[in-house]
Parts: C-alpha cells; sequence; structure tokens
C-alpha cells in the first residue's frame, strides 16, 4: 500500500495541504490534523482535529506535563486518538499530521506509527523538515518524502492524491 511523507519549514502549508487531502478524500480518510490555538494574537497550543470532529488539547502553555518548549504536552489525549486509529478499515487512507517532537513524547504513539508504516494502510503524514528523532529518520529512509515549499504548496495535495490512488 502507498505511503507519503510530507515536510517542510515550519509554516510553509504541510498542514494546509493535508487538510486539502482530506477535505478531497472525504469519508474515505481517517485521522487528525493539528492546528495552532490562539488567544489574542499570540500561539498558545495546539489541537488535534479527527476526522470524525473529536477535537483535544495537545499542548498548551498552561498544561502542566512533559514540555517542548514553553508547550506542557497532555500525553493522554493523543493517546486516546491513536487507541480510536487502531482498527482501520482497509479502504481508508491514514492521516497522520504531524509526527514531530510533541507527538513523540508518547512511546504509544510512536510505536503505533512504525506499526503503521509495517501495515496494509495507506498513509499520508507530516514530519519536520529536520529532526533527531530516530523515528522521524526511520521513517524518512523508508517511505517517499515530498517537500512542501511556497512554489508547489498548491499542487502538493493533488499529486499526493494520485500517488496514493495509484496502488
Amino acid at each position: 500500500m502507498k505511503k507519503v511523507l510530507i515536510t517542510g519549514r515550519p509554516g510553509v502549508g504541510k498542514t494546509t495541504a493535508v487538510m486539502k487531502i482530506m477535505e478531497v478524500l472525504g469519508d474515505k480518510a481517517v485521522g487528525f490534523c493539528t492546528r495552532e490555538i490562539r488567544e489574542r494574537g499570540q500561539r498558545v497550543g495546539f489541537e488535534i482535529v479527527t476526522t470524525w470532529g473529536k477535537v483535544h488539547t495537545l499542548a498548551h502553555v498552561d498544561i502542566d506535563g512533559p514540555k517542548v518548549s514553553k508547550y506542557g504536552v497532555n500525553l493522554e489525549a493523543l493517546e486516546s486518538v491513536v487507541r480510536e486509529l487502531k482498527n482501520i478499515e482497509p479502504f481508508k487512507v491514514l492521516i497522520v499530521d504531524e509526527i514531530g517532537k510533541m507527538e513523540l513524547m508518547s512511546h504509544i504513539f510512536a510505536r503505533w506509527v512504525e506499526s503503521v508504516v509495517e501495515s496494509n494502510i495507506k498513509f499520508v503524514g507530516t514530519v519536520p523538515l529536520r529532526s533527531r528523532h530516530p523515528l522521524v529518520n526511520r521513517l524518512k529512509s523508508k517511505l517517499p518524502v515530498w517537500d512542501v515549499t511556497s512554489a508547489n504548496r498548491s499542487a502538493i495535495p493533488f499529486r499526493v492524491l494520485e500517488y496514493i490512488e495509484e496502488g
């Protein structure tokens, strides 16, 4: 089954590309996007938005938990989403935005991502452009990695869809 990673500089449009892929796939997509939480124009955290309509706070400046930068990470929220995604129907395309520092603080999430990569599930994930995490580096060595730039960001969702639907 086809799998692909999307990468690019922060703010270039990885999440926007993934959201477009999810929109086009409709009910054939299952997974989540990560988006910023803003208060009074300032970023104060991140939330997970699932394809089935749930929204969970992934990280926030007011969460007392494991830290990434100034954000406390809510591992339980992420792991509850992983539990719901464990039995994906084979015709679905799994979308995971993002496989980054915050998410990889969860060993449950990391093991799940590794199992997905070895599975028969079609998969689109986003990863940081640069990472020291061994799992991200393994994924980048195993899977096709497509770089989103300001020049190609509007075309990337359609190129990914074409690639995923080929096989």
